[in-house]
C-alpha cells in the first residue's frame, strides 16, 4: 500500500488537512474556516470545541477527497498558531479560547515596559512581551478573569489542542512554547524566576510537558478514529508552531536561510545558529534542538485582504490573493496612488494602531485600495525585515509561502519592495507540508528535518527578482507610509485610552 503523512494546519482563521505523499505531493486537501468571537473591542477568541469541530471535519473531507488507491496514513502532524492560549479544565473539559490577534492586555504590557520587568522577561526568554503573548495573558486573566483562572487545569496552544484532540495525551512542544515566551532560552525549559516576573508562577504545573516537534506523544483514539474517519492507532508527534512549520514546508532549514511567511500575521523569519543579535528582535523559537529562528512579526499581512473581500465583495473571502490580482495588476503604479496602514488588529508592537487608507481622493477606485492594500502589507512586512537587518541578520534571498504567495503579481512586489529575489515553493500548503515532515521524522521515514525537505520540498525553479526601477518607486512611498504611522501615534494613543 502507498504510505502518506497527514499535516494539519491551524491558523486564527482556518484549518486545514492535507494529505501528502512521501514525495511532498498534495494528495488531497480539505479546510474548515473558523469564527473570531469579539464579545468586547480587542478581544478576540475562539471555542476550543471550535477546533475540535474544525479538525473533525477538515480531516473527515480530505479523506474522502483522497485518490483512494490503496493509501495508508501512517502518521499526523499538527502546526498551529502561536501564542494566544486554550485552556481546558482539570478534567481536560474546553474552557477558554483566546487567539494570537487578541489586544486586550496591553494595559499589561505597558505596565512590563513602566517596571522595568520587560527588559528582565528579555534576557530570559528572548521575547518581548506584546498582548496576545501566552504568558501576558495568563497575567491578564490571574487579575482580571480570576473565576476563570481558578478553573483551569492545563494551557495549550493551538496545536496541543489538536493533538490531545487526536490522541487525547497533553502534550507542548520547544518550537510553540519558545516562540510563546515560556521558555527560559539557557535551559531551554520551563522557569520559575520567568514566570514570576509575569506574576504567574502558580501557573507553572498548568502547561503541558515538552517534547520536541518530531516525537511521538501518543496515537489515534477509537473516539477520535470514528470522528475523523481516521484509523485508530496512527502516531501522532507533538507538532510545531506553525510559523516555523512553514519555513519547514518551504525548505527553510539551514543556518542564514529566510521564509516570510504572509497569512494572518506578516511572520520575517531567519535560521540562525545561535540568538546573539545586536539588537533585541521580537522573538525566537527553536527548530530541532541546535538551531533557532529568529523572528520579527505581528498581525498585519494577508488578513487584510480577507477583511477587505468579505465587507466589500459580496461577503466573499478565501483564495483572495490569487482573485484579486489581475486587479491590482490593472493599476499603472503612480505617486497618487493611496496608502493603507495594515492595523485591522493592531500589529504595531510599540503601541496601539488602527488601520486606515490615507490620500484617497474621489477619482480613485476599488482597484486603487487592493494596491494600497498590497503595497501596504509588503511594507509592514519590509518594516520588520528592517529590524532583522538592524539586529546584524543578514541574509541575501528569501522564500515567501501563506496567502501572498498565491498571487501572481505579490510575489514580484515583495521582491520590489525588499530588493531581494524571492523564491516559491511548488507546494502552497507549506504549514501542513512542514507538519506533516515532522510526522514522517517521528516515525523514521525521514532522519531529520533536513533529510525531508530534501525529499519533499520542491520550489519553483525562476525566483522573483527585484526591479530596481520599481523599488525606486516603493521606496519613498515606504518612508511616508513610515512617517504617518509616527504622526497618527498620538491620535491611537488616545482612542486606546478612550476605549
Amino acid at each position: 500500500m502507498s504510505e502518506c503523512l497527514l499535516g494539519i494546519d491551524a491558523g486564527n482563521t482556518m484549518i486545514k488537512a492535507v494529505l501528502f505523499s512521501l514525495s511532498g505531493t498534495v494528495l488531497s486537501v480539505a479546510e474548515c474556516a473558523g469564527e473570531t468571537h469579539q464579545p468586547q473591542p480587542g478581544f478576540a477568541e475562539r471555542p476550543v470545541e471550535d477546533i475540535y469541530f474544525g479538525v473533525t471535519q477538515a480531516i473527515r473531507d480530505c479523506l474522502l477527497r483522497a485518490p483512494q488507491q490503496n493509501m495508508r496514513v501512517i502518521a499526523v502532524g499538527a502546526a498551529g498558531h502561536g501564542n494566544g492560549l486554550y485552556a481546558l479544565d482539570p478534567q481536560q473539559r474546553p474552557l477558554l479560547g483566546i487567539q494570537s490577534i487578541d489586544h486586550r492586555a496591553f494595559a499589561r504590557v505597558h505596565e512590563l515596559e513602566l517596571t522595568g520587568l520587560d527588559r528582565a522577561i528579555y534576557t530570559r526568554s528572548l521575547q518581548k512581551p506584546w498582548p496576545a503573548a501566552t504568558p501576558v495573558l495568563i497575567s491578564w486573566l490571574k487579575c482580571h478573569r480570576q473565576d476563570v483562572y481558578r478553573r483551569i487545569g492545563h494551557l495549550l496552544l493551538a496545536k496541543d489542542v489538536i493533538a490531545h484532540f487526536l490522541s487525547g495525551e497533553i502534550s507542548g512542544d520547544y518550537s510553540d512554547a519558545a516562540g510563546a515566551g515560556l521558555l527560559y532560552y539557557a535551559s531551554r525549559s520551563y522557569d520559575p524566576e520567568l514566570m514570576a516576573l509575569y506574576d504567574i508562577e502558580d501557573a507553572l504545573p498548568l502547561l503541558p510537558p515538552l517534547h520536541e516537534s518530531c516525537e511521538v506523544v501518543g496515537k489515534v483514539t477509537p473516539q477520535a478514529a470514528a470522528l475523523t474517519g481516521l484509523p485508530a492507532g496512527i502516531p501522532v508527534v507533538a507538532g510545531i508552531f506553525d510559523v516555523v512549520a512553514s519555513a519547514v514546508g518551504s525548505g527553510v532549514v539551514n543556518v542564514g536561510e529566510a521564509s516570510i511567511v504572509a497569512g494572518t500575521w506578516s511572520i520575517n523569519q531567519v535560521v540562525v545558529d545561535k540568538p546573539d543579535y545586536l539588537r533585541p528582535v521580537f522573538m525566537n523559537s527553536m527548530i530541532e534542538g541546535d538551531r533557532y529562528m529568529a523572528i520579527e512579526a505581528s498581525a498585519t499581512s494577508a488578513a487584510n485582504l480577507d477583511w477587505f473581500l468579505r465587507e466589500f465583495d459580496d461577503g466573499r473571502a478565501g483564495q483572495g490573493a490569487a482573485r484579486s490580482s489581475d486587479i491590482v495588476a490593472s493599476v499603472t503604479p503612480n505617486n497618487q496612488l493611496p496608502l493603507y496602514h495594515p492595523y485591522l488588529y493592531s500589529g504595531r508592537k510599540e503601541g496601539p494602531a488602527k488601520a486606515g487608507f490615507y490620500g484617497l481622493g474621489g477619482w480613485h477606485t476599488r482597484a486603487d485600495m487592493l494596491y494600497a492594500l498590497f503595497e501596504g502589507v509588503t511594507f509592514a512586512h519590509r518594516a520588520h525585515i528592517d529590524r532583522l537587518r538592524a539586529a546584524g541578520i543578514r541574509f541575501e534571498k528569501a522564500t515567501l509561502s501563506g496567502g501572498a504567495a498565491r498571487s501572481c503579481i505579490w510575489p514580484q512586489m515583495f521582491a520590489d519592495v525588499l530588493g531581494i529575489p524571492i523564491r516559491v515553493t511548488e507546494c502552497k500548503e507549506t504549514g501542513a507540508l512542514g507538519a506533516a515532515i515532522c510526522a514522517g521524522v517521528g516515525v523514521g521515514i525521514w532522519p531529520s528535518l533536513s533529510a525531508g525537505v530534501l525529499q519533499a520540498v520542491s520550489i519553483l525553479p525562476q525566483p522573483f527578482m527585484p526591479n530596481q526601477q520599481q523599488f525606486a518607486f516603493h521606496h519613498p512611498r515606504y518612508r511616508l507610509f513610515k512617517r504617518l504611522e509616527t504622526l497618527m501615534a498620538e491620535v491611537w494613543h488616545e482612542e486606546e485610552a478612550a476605549e
